[in-house]
């Protein structure tokens, strides 16, 4: 059999030619070029704490929002109680600020009278991005 002969699966040979094809080596700057394009610096999407929000609601958000477990929730929910904030997520500035929005939508804490609108939260460049 030739390079150009298979068989085929009734065991007869088929004349085919086998096709390779070259490309030319990229240079390192076309690379780079898609590299950049595609990377993006992360954001960090961060909770503050307040007096008036209850933790059930904090923990609620967390898990409807970001699809964090209930460990993670209640974790990340300590942290803010704690320290005052907490950073909930990180991801590309987009998302980041579409989860800002969603948690400056979720409304007031129905638990709490006293509680007029949502948990205070921002977006920052995370640190090494």
């Amino acid at each position: 059999m030739s390079e150009f002969d298979h068989e085929d699966s009734g065991g007869t040979s088929v004349a085919e030619p086998i096709v390779t094809t070259k490309t030319e080596p990229k240079t390192r700057k076309q690379a780079d070029d898609r590299t950049e394009a595609r990377r993006q610096p992360p954001y960090n999407v961060i909770i503050l704490n307040d007096e008036e929000h209850t933790f059930d609601y904090v923990i609620e958000l967390l898990c409807k929002l970001f699809r964090h477990s209930l460990a993670t929730a209640q974790e990340l929910t300590w942290r803010i109680h704690l320290t005052g904030r907490a950073v909930v997520f990180t991801t590309h500035k987009e998302l980041a600020e579409l989860k800002r929005d969603q948690v400056l939508s979720y409304g007031p804490d129905p638990r709490m009278s006293i509680s007029k609108g949502p948990l205070d939260c921002y977006i920052e460049p995370a640190p090494g991005g």
